[in-house]
């Protein structure tokens, strides 16, 4: 099989001029050509009236060492890469050896528990909040009526806070052994649509998601795998000999006292009280940089146009993204994140008495207005002393906001040109805003420190040059964005993946500081499950 990169189409070409350009590149009659797939296919849109398609195509051809022999010199043209997953172990444990735990359900611990179950392992998976379905029934509780489920939101419950979000599918990560082929084929096994294997940026939506997180867990169950939803983790024994700290074992919430010698700890970024008892129980943690800011919503419309002029509205093109940052005169930086294109913002809180934003897409990308985070880079020099002062942090910034919004869970908003010139807002304009319960008008300055506010002031208009139109006066701003990322790191070994002073207990995911999203949370659980493995039958 070859694999030919960067083939280049008009955005509107018909089906035949795909097989023609093959021939084209190749130098090859039609009969040589047995058969061919799209790997990736992405566009160029730096020129609005030429939106150019860009194919990577893995093709089958007769001859093909002389035809690849014929195209050396040509960089594009390659022997196309085995991306198929190989498990790194066959082996079994022995006997008498506890069944690994995984404290987590969303993308890394679901993906930990799959692919130890698919080893043969039989991992058992905690999860503090509900099935993915009754999650989802107190998380549109709490947007409709303001009662918070703390156990059961946005932030908890199977699935994780991935399901109540675009469904992004991509990652900059570097992945040499191709895990996130793996993630998305497993993804497309349990219903996820075939495009998400080929497109540059594949998306799912919350819809979706549940019904394949209800897919993939009947997996994990039917290998042997074992899953108890609405169980925390309220201790972790941890023994000393010599100088070596084991994991022996955790106590749930119920009571029951659970024995293992590895531990997985995938528990997302807002699982705030198990970071403090992890701290508490010695394991080693540091403070991180995060980001803070407000979820902005445009037009949809407005995006469209701005990024694809005249080809707006195409169905390959699909709604628009955008990526922009700016740097301050401050020396801060500010930059869009998660990105939702014809999206909501939804209420994320997970404790009470605070008010915490994120953004959300169905799979078609429908709804009216574009929105994304705005976010100011902040790092432990912010917030210095204990290693969990990011937490302390967060949770000031979130409670502000709650008392902005009225402290009934409403959000506090402001329109963009008010923001900029520092007066509050007192109506809406042409935008509407989409967080539920509501969004209350005020002055957001106080929600955030100077700082954030001065370079976010300064980057709406810096934006405009980026994207024109995009410092809109009555675009709305809503508070606030502060669970970016995980304020902390659990620091790992690079060797075998275990905690650096506490042997069985495997940090994974966003939650340990390293993952940022669905895919790389989930490609870190690939390779978690294989470290699992690997020292289980060492």
């Amino acid at each position: 099989m070859l694999r030919i990169n960067e083939l280049k189409l008009p955005l509107n070409h018909p089906d035949s001029a795909l097989r023609e350009a093959i021939l084209t590149r190749l130098g090859i009659a039609g009969e040589d050509l047995i058969g061919f797939s799209v790997f990736k296919r992405s566009y160029d849109a730096r020129k609005k009236t030429a939106i150019v398609l860009i194919y990577a195509l893995d093709v089958e051809v007769r001859g093909e060492a002389a035809v690849l022999a014929r195209m050396g010199g040509d960089q594009y043209i390659v022997p196309a890469p085995d991306t198929s997953y190989k498990f790194a172990t066959t082996a079994r444990p022995p006997a008498g050896v506890p069944r690994p735990v995984v404290v987590g359900m969303g993308p890394c611990g679901m993906f930990v528990a799959l692919i130890l179950a698919q080893m043969g392992l039989n991992p058992i998976v905690l999860e503090r909040g509900k099935i993915v379905r009754e999650r989802t029934v107190d998380t549109f509780g709490f947007w409709r009526k303001r009662k918070l489920n703390t156990e059961s939101n946005v932030q908890f419950g199977e699935g994780g806070a991935g399901t109540f979000s675009d469904g992004k599918l991509y990652s900059q990560i570097k992945d040499p052994k191709h895990y996130g082929r793996k993630v998305l084929t497993e993804f497309v096994k349990a219903g996820a649509p075939e495009e998400i294997l080929y497109v540059s940026k594949p998306h799912i939506g919350t819809f979706r998601l549940v019904k394949m997180v209800e897919q993939i867990r009947a997996e994990i169950q039917s290998l042997g795998g074992e899953i108890r939803f609405e169980t925390r983790v309220d201790d972790i024994f941890v023994s000393e000999e010599n100088g070596v700290r084991q994991v022996q074992g955790v106590r749930l919430s119920n009571g029951e006292e659970l024995p293992t010698r590895h531990l997985v700890m995938a528990i997302g970024h807002s699982a705030r009280d198990t970071f403090e008892l992890l701290y508490e129980r010695g394991v080693y943690i540091e403070a991180k940089p995060f980001s803070i800011g407000f979820r902005v919503e445009h037009p949809q419309s407005l995006i469209d146009v701005c990024r694809f002029g005249p080809n707006a509205g195409n169905k390959l093109l699909g709604a628009a993204d955008y990526k922009i940052v700016h740097h301050a005169s401050n020396g801060r930086s500010v930059y869009s994140f998660c990105m939702c294109p014809g999206g909501t913002v939804v209420a994320a809180s997970s404790e009470e008495g605070r008010v915490v934003t994120n953004g959300m897409s169905q799979y078609s990308r429908a709804e009216r207005n574009a929105n994304s985070a705005i976010v100011v880079g902040i790092t432990p020099d912010d917030y210095p002393g204990h290693p969990l002062a990011g937490i302390a942090f967060q949770r000031e910034l979130e409670s502000r906001a709650y008392v902005l919004g009225g402290s009934n869970y409403d959000a506090p908003g402001q329109l963009m040109g008010d923001f900029v010139k520092g007066v509050a807002s007192k109506e809406f304009g042409s935008v509407v805003p989409s967080f539920k319960p509501a969004v209350r008008l005020t002055d957001l300055a106080p929600s955030l420190p100077d700082y954030a506010i001065q370079a976010m002031r300064e980057a709406f208009v810096a934006f405009d040059k980026q994207i024109k139109g995009y410092y809109k006066h009555d675009a709305v701003l809503t508070g606030v964005e502060t669970r970016t990322s995980s304020p902390i790191r659990i620091k790992r070994n690079d060797h075998d993946l275990q905690s650096l002073n506490t042997r069985g207990l495997f940090p994974a995911g966003e939650g340990a500081g390293y993952a940022g999203g669905i895919m790389s949370a989930a490609v870190d659980g690939i390779r978690v499950a294989e470290a699992v493995a690997l020292s289980l039958v060492a």
